[in-house]
């Protein structure tokens, strides 16, 4: 009989498994992540023409790029924060691969992203979730859908005089999520913090708990 992986590729083949690119196409205007300005910053997405089938490569087209690591759809490896800095194993480069791979829970949060622009991924909310699928299994990636991947430009940062303002996990939930042991969690924004989680204790808990577990 067919193998696992065989009856997987067959029913991508034949439609039966539906595929979904969830990753955004990277631009010039491509909004990235504002820091307070006595910090670094992350460069915009940048691409410039090598040839495009002329006389600087006359059968090829390419081109040159450049951004900052946490541009567009991408991934944090716990190395990224200060909290997950020392965890072995802790960087893209040695990660294992078969880690990456595993079910999602899919927390639909997008009728309070729409009513609340600074929504709360909550115990409560995910409690509930859990009442109605189960209780969330170890080793499973938890994405928050908001919706705000809908959002371009401006809009996607939304930006205020006191900073950003986005949905995101409240510290509780983080820590209900660690001791869950799921594999990592995603979201739709431009991190995986809400806009305003710099005020929330220990500040932006998601990157903190999340990376100070080993999660991705």
């Amino acid at each position: 009989g067919a193998t696992a992986l065989d009856a997987m590729s067959l029913a991508i083949a034949s439609g039966a498994v539906r595929i979904v690119d969830l990753t955004h196409t990277l631009d010039p205007d491509f909004p990235v992540i504002i820091l307070p300005p006595e910090f670094g910053q992350c460069a915009r997405f940048r691409m410039e023409e090598v040839s495009a089938y002329d006389g600087r490569g006359p059968a090829w087209k390419w081109h040159n790029i450049s951004c900052c690591e946490h541009t567009g759809t991408h991934f944090d490896a716990p190395i990224h924060w200060i909290s997950g800095r020392d965890l072995p194993n802790n960087a893209v480069d040695t990660i294992p691969v078969e880690r990456l791979v595993a079910p999602a829970c899919v927390i639909d949060c997008s009728a309070g992203a729409a009513a609340n622009e600074d929504f709360e991924l909550s115990v409560d909310v995910i409690e509930d979730w859990e009442r109605e699928h189960g209780q969330i299994r170890a080793g499973h990636w938890v994405l928050m859908r908001t919706d705000w991947s809908k959002r371009h430009g401006a809009e996607y940062l939304n930006m205020r005089e006191d900073g950003a303002h986005s949905p995101g996990p409240n510290p509780d939930a983080v820590r209900l999520l660690v001791e869950r042991d799921i594999l990592g969690f995603g979201t739709e924004t431009v991190g995986t913090d809400a806009g305003q989680g710099f005020h929330f204790t220990p500040p932006n808990p998601a990157h903190y708990l999340f990376h100070g577990a080993g999660k991705y």
